[in-house]
């Protein structure tokens, strides 16, 4: 996309945006949510709020990050506690989880931005989500969430080309999930169980695998990893086991379909 393309289809954001008098974006820190928060700040200034939740499905190196950009932006920030493992139909993982999940998430968001005099609320979808398994966009249709980048008709790709444009620093950032995706639908969610699995992804970026997934399966787990870092893997195979076996995984096993968004989905 040339740069000429690249600030048409901003401006045609900021357009969408301008016709809300004030809004509050559902702020994770991932590549979408910032770039619709830095254009609401463009486009209402002082209008614009970012809520990032904070719950036991989002690691804290996110939460932080997300305080980062949002003081880089010169946007309201609000951080908001929410705790989805309260709710037993979330718990439970039923293949409809991330509908229950939206919904009680976004039910908090809500209150929390009329509470601080924003009637709209935002969220990061975009055009190439409608092809995937996404049920907590029932929650977002009902609780009237306003979909900007889907607005737009924006591509990931040209998220990413828009945000480098703007000089975004989470232009290339890998995509992000929260990381109940990373246990099988059926299977109980439980604190300890989210607390393993974000330890060993550290685990796996701090050996230079960026976006790395842990699919949890019992006592097995299941590592995602792009198809052309495979063989670096497998030069350091020994030491990543070690570590991971520290946190007591019984079995390790790489997927050699190599790293797909919502791999566990194939299931349904």
């Amino acid at each position: 996309m040339g740069e000429i393309i690249t600030e048409k289809r901003y401006k045609e954001l900021l357009n969408i945006i301008k016709k809300y008098d004030s809004l509050a974006v559902a702020f994770s820190a991932g590549v979408d949510s910032t770039l619709l928060l830095k254009a609401a700040k463009d486009a209402l200034g002082e209008n614009a709020l970012a809520i990032t939740v904070m719950s036991d499905f989002v690691p804290m190196k996110e939460i932080e990050s997300a305080k980062s950009i949002a003081k880089n932006l010169n946007v309201r920030h609000i951080l908001l506690s929410v705790s989805p493992l309260d709710f037993p139909i979330i718990a439970n993982n039923p293949k409809d989880r991330c509908y229950h999940c939206k919904l009680e998430i976004f039910k908090n968001i809500k209150k929390c931005a009329v509470e601080n005099g924003v009637q709209f609320v935002a969220e990061g979808s975009n055009l190439d989500d409608m092809g995937d398994y996404r049920p907590g966009m029932k929650a977002i249709r009902e609780l009237k969430i306003v979909s900007p980048l889907l607005e737009a008709k924006l591509t990931k790709k040209e998220i990413r080309e828009i945000s480098e444009s703007l000089d975004l620093d989470t232009w290339n950032k890998p995509a992000l999930a929260c990381l109940a995706s990373r246990v099988p639908y059926g299977e109980i969610i439980t604190k300890e169980k989210l607390e393993k699995i974000e330890a060993a992804e550290e685990i796996l970026n701090s050996f230079g695998f960026a976006g790395a997934r842990l699919r949890l399966h019992g006592n097995l787990a299941r590592i995602e990893i792009l198809p052309e870092d495979f063989s670096k893997f497998f030069a350091m195979r020994i030491e990543i086991i070690n570590r991971l076996k520290a946190l007591e995984f019984s079995y390790i096993t790489l997927d050699t379909e190599g790293y797909r968004r919502g791999s566990l989905n194939e299931a349904i």
